[in-house]
């Protein structure tokens, strides 16, 4: 297969997670559109734009709209599909994946040979979902040629389903952590910290109680705050947020903690998470303590502490201080060999191969109806 058009509600230039490390690797061989949400622009008619990203073409709609959000499923993207269609031309050879199903007639509509549901989130349980997402996602489910999922609950999930997706949890880049401490100035606080998007995920609650009960410490929330009012952050002298801080910068900020924090809420939001930053933590060497996110338990209970409460969250940081650094490296190593991005990414590849050959007998057999 020559060419990959991604469909993503996430947009490539956000936080570098999931879909950026898999698609940069697997677009190193093929010509590779990462088509976005459309995003509600100054604009008098819908205008399609494209930026190069390395080996990717980066692709969105603008559109005249007042709205916060515009979805792949709402009136709005319409346009869209003459657009893409003119944009790609012949699908011949085209594999069309999908990280939303909201985006599933639009892949139709601009032609596959075949078609890849990667699912990274369970998208219906999100706070402000769009209405019609979890019936899209098992007409996704049904159709794809290939199912992924980046964990083992995501993967439970879909079984009904598809039985037979493929379950791929989210990797990690060893080296890219691999850079050496500075050391500490004199005087500057233990630092408690947190690296991703700030959200309905979060337990803010959780945050704030941990920020009280260690008071000589510094909790640092690095990433975007999307999807809920900045408003309503906790706000103590020792909860510091810097702000969004690109990928190739990371190993910078995680070698300023002390301790790998994951507050993560226990709800519907979070039911189904598998977060890559649990590995990443671990990469750079770092102690991690966690809420008791299923697959986090399931994945990492051997090296990672979880607590339930501020009171707990705060025992757990003051023992990670102490704890057997050496000891936590020579059983975190094998687990991130296993866990590479580049190894997920071949066997993936290895999997869209034989799913080609067999789509092309197929192919020859009964024509694909529906698809172009």
């Amino acid at each position: 297969m020559s060419e990959l058009v991604v469909f993503s509600h996430l947009r490539w230039t956000f936080v570098w997670q999931r879909p950026q490390h898999l698609i940069s690797r697997l677009a190193t061989n093929r010509r590779t559109w990462f088509v976005e949400e459309p995003l509600p622009a100054d604009v008098s008619e819908p205008v399609l734009r494209t930026e190069t990203h390395g080996p990717v073409t980066r692709v969105w709609l603008e559109v005249p709209s007042t709205e916060p959000h515009v979805g792949f499923g709402g009136p709005e993207a319409a346009p869209y599909e003459e657009a893409l269609r003119a944009l790609l031309g012949d699908p011949e050879n085209r594999i069309a994946w999908l990280y939303t199903p909201m985006a599933f007639n639009l892949a139709e509509s601009v032609g596959h040979d075949l078609l890849v549901y990667d699912v990274m989130d369970d998208l219906a349980s999100f706070r402000h979902a769009d209405a019609g997402v979890r019936f899209a996602q098992r007409q996704s489910l049904r159709v794809a040629d290939v199912v992924f999922t980046g964990g083992r609950s995501l993967q439970q999930s879909v079984a009904g389903v598809r039985p037979d997706a493929h379950l791929f949890a989210s990797g990690v880049e060893p080296e890219h952590y691999a850079v050496e401490r500075p050391p500490r100035p004199e005087g500057a606080p233990t630092v408690g910290g947190y690296v991703g998007v700030i959200d309905e995920r979060i337990d803010l609650g959780l945050v704030d109680g941990l920020a009280a009960a260690l008071p000589g410490w510094e909790i640092r929330m690095v990433g975007p705050v999307a999807k809920i009012d900045p408003e309503i952050l906790p706000r103590r002298e020792n909860i510091t947020y810097p702000g969004p801080k690109p990928y190739e910068r990371l190993p910078q900020v995680l070698a300023g903690f002390d301790v790998a924090l994951m507050p993560f809420a226990l709800n519907e939001s979070t039911r189904s998470i598998s977060p890559t930053k649990t590995l990443e933590y671990l990469a750079a060497g770092l102690p991690v303590v966690s809420t008791r996110v299923p697959d986090v338990v399931a994945d990492h209970g051997s090296v990672v502490a979880f607590a339930d409460d501020a009171e707990g969250f705060a025992a757990e940081c003051f023992a990670a201080l102490g704890s057997d650094s050496a000891g936590l490296r020579a059983r975190v190593d094998a687990l991130l060999r296993l866990h590479h991005w580049d190894a997920i990414a071949a066997r993936m590849e290895t999997i869209l191969i034989k799913a080609a050959a067999e789509r092309g007998a197929g192919e020859r057999a009964a024509p694909r109806q529906g698809a172009g």
